[in-house]
Protein backbone atom coordinates (compact mmCIF):
# COMPACT_ATOMS: atom_id res chain seq x y z
CA UNK A 1 0.00 0.00 0.00
CA UNK A 2 2.97 2.64 0.84
CA UNK A 3 3.13 5.72 2.79
CA UNK A 4 0.67 8.77 2.50
CA UNK A 5 -0.58 11.98 4.17
CA UNK A 6 -3.24 13.10 4.63
CA UNK A 7 -5.13 16.49 5.74
CA UNK A 8 -8.61 15.92 7.76
CA UNK A 9 -10.88 18.82 8.98
CA UNK A 10 -13.36 17.75 11.44
CA UNK A 11 -16.63 19.54 12.23
CA UNK A 12 -19.26 18.87 14.69
CA UNK A 13 -19.03 19.26 18.16
CA UNK A 14 -15.84 18.21 18.69
CA UNK A 15 -14.65 20.62 21.13
CA UNK A 16 -14.44 20.23 24.65
CA UNK A 17 -14.61 16.22 24.00
CA UNK A 18 -11.58 15.37 24.52
CA UNK A 19 -11.32 14.63 20.33
CA UNK A 20 -7.43 15.68 20.35
CA UNK A 21 -6.21 13.75 23.02
CA UNK A 22 -8.59 10.71 21.44
CA UNK A 23 -7.08 11.28 18.10
CA UNK A 24 -3.76 11.23 19.64
CA UNK A 25 -3.92 8.22 21.47
CA UNK A 26 -5.75 6.67 18.10
CA UNK A 27 -3.21 7.44 15.50
CA UNK A 28 -0.02 6.57 18.05
CA UNK A 29 -2.37 2.61 18.06
CA UNK A 30 -2.25 2.71 14.50
CA UNK A 31 1.58 3.61 14.13
CA UNK A 32 1.14 7.29 12.33
CA UNK A 33 2.93 10.68 12.97
CA UNK A 34 1.67 14.22 13.23
CA UNK A 35 -0.21 16.17 14.82
CA UNK A 36 -3.86 17.17 16.04
CA UNK A 37 -5.20 20.68 16.65
CA UNK A 38 -8.04 22.64 17.36
CA UNK A 39 -9.57 25.48 14.84
CA UNK A 40 -10.76 28.77 15.88
CA UNK A 41 -14.38 27.58 14.25
CA UNK A 42 -14.30 24.99 16.81
CA UNK A 43 -13.68 22.10 14.26
CA UNK A 44 -10.40 19.75 14.87
CA UNK A 45 -7.83 19.52 12.18
CA UNK A 46 -5.35 16.82 11.93
CA UNK A 47 -2.66 16.25 9.71
CA UNK A 48 -1.19 12.23 9.82
CA UNK A 49 1.81 10.09 8.10
CA UNK A 50 1.85 6.75 8.19
CA UNK A 51 0.88 3.09 6.45
CA UNK A 52 -2.22 3.79 3.88
CA UNK A 53 -4.09 1.03 6.46
CA UNK A 54 -3.58 2.96 9.62
CA UNK A 55 -4.28 6.38 7.92
CA UNK A 56 -7.40 4.45 6.28
CA UNK A 57 -7.82 3.47 9.81
CA UNK A 58 -7.74 6.92 11.30
CA UNK A 59 -10.57 8.33 8.61
CA UNK A 60 -12.47 5.65 9.59
CA UNK A 61 -12.06 6.46 13.38
CA UNK A 62 -12.33 10.29 12.67
CA UNK A 63 -16.01 9.94 11.31
CA UNK A 64 -17.03 9.33 15.16
CA UNK A 65 -14.20 10.65 17.55
CA UNK A 66 -14.70 10.24 21.01
CA UNK A 67 -17.85 8.96 22.61
CA UNK A 68 -18.26 12.66 23.68
CA UNK A 69 -18.40 13.84 19.89
CA UNK A 70 -20.57 14.54 17.62
CA UNK A 71 -19.01 14.49 14.07
CA UNK A 72 -21.39 16.27 11.27
CA UNK A 73 -18.63 15.98 8.55
CA UNK A 74 -14.57 15.31 7.60
CA UNK A 75 -13.20 16.79 5.27
CA UNK A 76 -10.14 14.57 3.25
CA UNK A 77 -7.33 15.59 1.39
CA UNK A 78 -4.77 12.96 0.46
CA UNK A 79 -1.02 14.35 0.28
CA UNK A 80 1.83 12.88 -0.65
CA UNK A 81 4.11 11.67 2.12
CA UNK A 82 7.01 13.96 3.81
CA UNK A 83 8.61 11.84 6.20
CA UNK A 84 8.83 15.48 8.34
CA UNK A 85 7.36 14.48 11.42
CA UNK A 86 8.90 12.06 14.27
CA UNK A 87 5.55 11.18 16.47
CA UNK A 88 1.66 12.45 16.55
CA UNK A 89 1.83 15.36 19.03
CA UNK A 90 -1.08 17.90 20.58
CA UNK A 91 -0.43 21.54 19.07
CA UNK A 92 -1.69 25.04 19.73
Amino acid sequence: MGLKRISLRVHGRVEGTYFGASAQREARRLGLTGWVRSRPDAGVEIVAEGEESGIKDLVAWAQNGPSAARVERVDVRWRSFVGEYFDFRIID
